[in-house]
């Protein structure tokens, strides 16, 4: 019965530490690009909306790969 709520534990924390990298890294990049996507996505750039979709994709997949490995 421990070793299950050990693995849910550790499911858990390493969910959150996921989370809280993309939350991070979508930050970071919306620091560093100059453009303000969530005006530009509220206003109907579907471009804007397509390039955010794509940074929060790759951080994902970069995210998970590190954490799995």
């Amino acid at each position: 019965m421990m070793e299950v709520v050990a693995k849910v534990g550790a499911t858990i924390g390493w969910s959150v530490l996921g989370v809280v990298l993309l939350y991070g890294a979508v930050w970071l990049f919306d620091l560093i690009d100059p453009i303000d996507y969530q005006a530009e996505i509220k206003g109907g750039n579907m471009a804007a909306g397509l390039t955010q979709m794509a940074v929060v994709l790759a951080m994902a997949a970069i995210i998970i790969s590190v954490i799995i490995t």
